[in-house]
């Protein structure tokens, strides 16, 4: 059984609460720009304060680049990705691993009472996981070595 390592919450309060987002409305290139400008491979696609579907690399190359379509003419609303997987802030980090790989997203918008509060990417996870086992090694090495866990 793997010990827990964690919740999304924690990874949050560690990462941020930052959202990179875009409207329906805009077209796939602004959405590209923007991803290159905040060097993220995701944007969250917002109609106000209301998640409507997320936007990421994988679109624009699945969708438009190689369908020929042109990303100056093509608004985001006609090539994102409907079926949002989210998790909560209570979830734990191997419950947003176990969606991303069941789903196969490498992003995952976190959900509370309805609003955003957060997105973790595959990245931010398996980056918290090995932080934690670090840290269990180094407890570890110093309860074997005599000392005392600081």
């Amino acid at each position: 059984m793997i010990q827990s390592t964690g919740t999304i919450a924690d990874v949050l309060k560690h990462k941020g609460h930052q959202v990179w987002s875009v409207s329906p409305d805009v077209t796939v290139f602004e959405a590209i720009q923007k991803l290159a400008e905040k060097n993220v491979g995701a944007l969250l696609v917002m109609d106000g304060d209301r998640l409507v579907g997320i936007f990421s690399e994988r679109d624009y190359t699945r969708k438009v680049a190689l369908r020929g379509r042109s990303s100056k003419e093509t608004k985001v609303r006609e090539i994102l990705s409907e079926r949002v997987i989210c998790a909560t802030p209570q979830h734990s980090v191997e419950d947003g691993l176990r969606l991303m790989t069941e789903h196969r997203i490498r992003h995952l918008p976190v959900v509370e009472n309805h609003k955003v509060v957060g997105i973790v990417s595959i990245g931010d996870l398996v980056n918290w996981v090995i932080n934690q086992q670090s840290q269990t090694i180094k407890q570890l090495e110093s309860y074997i070595t005599g000392g005392y866990p600081s």
